[in-house]
This record gives structure tokens, sequence and C-alpha cells, in this order.
């Protein structure tokens, strides 16, 4: 087992190879008293002396000043070291601080070898939802704050962190809430419309015309009309509650909405809040709901439906 958890990029001092050492690449701001440097533990890995390079990135890990982007890269090249060493936990460890700072990261083809990034692949599968969790927590308390920008950063950054291939489809349901919380941090941090130009008073005889010339608004009927047929349902599929907030929903909504002659949901109004989430993936769905159309003496109408929606307690 411990030889299967060597790293196969074990590198001879005297090859030009050995000189480049993995592709990840070094931080140069980390430095200690002593001139040890990011740089100089590279060369050190590079030359096989792996015991040498590990004590000069501890050395540097717990040294002061480090940057964040140096604290990456100083435990990448210690989880290389200590894999090379055969010690595979401590090494877990380190590339568990790498994926804590950077969850994106992972190493490609041409900086690690095969057993590298199968060591990276690992951890990130077993970290990763943990990870989203909390940056789901952080990004809804900076929603809640009414910071609508940077809610939409973390929101859109989650997203794509439960998108990572490795995510492997896991925590599907925060993946709706998150993609539900990004469309209402968008549209809260969007920029109100200009107002328009105050246009030019025209003369009385140019509106008179303009008012004539206006199209007829078709009328929307409710139903009371003689005569009227209301419209029947094809499809009207309310969606699910998502099980992040299943007990913090009204168990009652009321949708009104306004179905043209083709059948198809024109315009919708929520006149019972049942949960901001849950309201947007209402919305959503009923815009793809279809009717046969309502009649008025067998002709096509638009009509103004007012559903009921009810919403099981689990």
């Amino acid at each position: 087992m411990k030889s299967l958890l060597i790293v196969v990029f074990v590198l001879s001092a005297a090859s030009p190879a050995a000189a480049q050492g993995p592709a990840f690449s070094p931080g140069i701001g980390a430095t200690r008293g002593d001139g040890g440097s990011i740089t100089t533990a590279r060369e050190l890995y590079a030359s096989a002396r792996y015991d040498e390079a590990l004590a000069l990135l501890n050395g540097l890990k717990t040294g002061e000043g480090s940057q964040a982007s140096d604290l990456k890269t100083i435990e990448q090249y210690r989880s290389l070291c200590l894999l090379a060493l055969g010690r595979a936990d401590e090494a877990e460890s380190a590339i568990a601080a790498v994926v804590t700072v950077d969850p994106f990261f992972a190493p490609t083809e041409s900086e690690a070898s095969p057993r590298v990034r199968a060591a990276f692949s690992d951890v990130r599968k077993k970290l990763l939802p943990g990870i989203a969790a909390s940056s789901y927590t952080a990004a809804k308390q900076t929603f809640d704050r009414k910071e609508p920008a940077a809610a939409e950063r973390m929101f859109r950054d989650l997203v794509r962190l439960l998108d990572d291939p490795q995510m492997n489809g896991r925590l599907a349901d925060l993946r709706v809430l998150a993609g539900g919380f990004l469309d209402l941090a968008t549209a809260a941090a969007a920029p109100p419309p200009a107002p328009e130009p105050a246009s030019k008073p025209e003369p009385a005889r140019t509106e008179a015309r303009a008012v004539r010339a206006a199209p007829a608004i078709p009328t929307v009927y409710g139903g009371e009309e003689p005569g009227i047929v209301a419209p029947v349902v094809l499809r009207q599929q309310v969606p699910n509650i998502p099980a992040a907030i299943i007990g913090m929903t009204k168990e009652r909504g009321m949708l009104d909405v306004t179905i043209d002659e083709q059948g198809r949901v024109i315009a919708m109004t929520l006149r019972t809040v049942i949960h901001p989430l849950y309201d947007s993936l209402l919305l959503t769905s009923a815009r793809d709901w279809k009717y046969r159309p309502a009649t008025l003496n067998g002709v096509p109408v638009r009509f103004k439906k007012i559903i009921q929606i009810s919403l099981p307690r689990r």
C-alpha cells in the first residue's frame, strides 16, 4: 500500500527534467530570515531532497506574512513531498488545505502525475459537499444583509462549485436553492432603469389622431360573462418543495395567470407569497403551463384564471 502512494515523478538531480520539478506555479512572496523560499523548496523537491524541502516548507507555512496564494503553493509542495516520502495521511491533510483555500484547484496532466491527480481528486470528492454547504450559508447571510452584489458573486461561485463534475450530482436540492437565490440576487443587484426622457407635448390634433390609431387592447375575461367557457388544463405541473426549505413555506398560495388565445400563459401575479425561493420556482414553472384556451361564443379569448396552490406538509 505504501508503494502505491509514492509520487511517480521522483526525479533524479542530474536529469534536466528534474530541475523543472512539477508545474505548480511557485509563489515568490513567501520567504524567511535565512533566505529560504518556495522557489528553493521547489528546487530541493526537484532534486529528490524531500526531507529538506519539507522542512523548509514547514518553516514557510508557520512564518509570518505569508499570503493565501503563498500558503496554497506551500501546501501543494508539502503534499508532493509527503507523498514522495510515503506519508499519505499527512499528504491528505496538505491537499485538504489546498482545496479549502481554492475548491476549484485540481492539477492538470501537465502539472502532476496520475497518482498525484488521483490523490487530489479523492480529497476534493470528500471535501466539496462540506465546502458547498458552508459557502451557501455565507452567501445566504450576505443576501439577508441586503448586499445583493456580493451575494450574487458568492452564489455564482457556489453554482459553479455544485456543477463541478466531482460533485457527481450530490446536493441537488442545494443546487436548486443556489440557482434560485442567484436569480434573486442578480435581479436585486441590477441598477434601476434610466428614466425615460420627457417627451415634448404634441398638438391636440396629433394626440387625437394617435388615440384613434392605437390598437384595441384585447379583453381579458374572468368567467362571469355570458357565453364564456373557461380554459381547460393541458399541462399545469406545480414544482415540488426543495428539501432545504421544507417546513419553511406556507401551506397555501394563490396565483393569477392570464391565458391568451393560444392557451399560453402570458402574465402571472402571485397573490399570496409562499416562500421567496419557492415563489421563483413556481413562476418559472408557470411559464410552461399549457391550456385549451377559453372561448366566448366559440371564439378563443384571453382569460384570467385563479389557481389555488396547496403544498403538502412533510
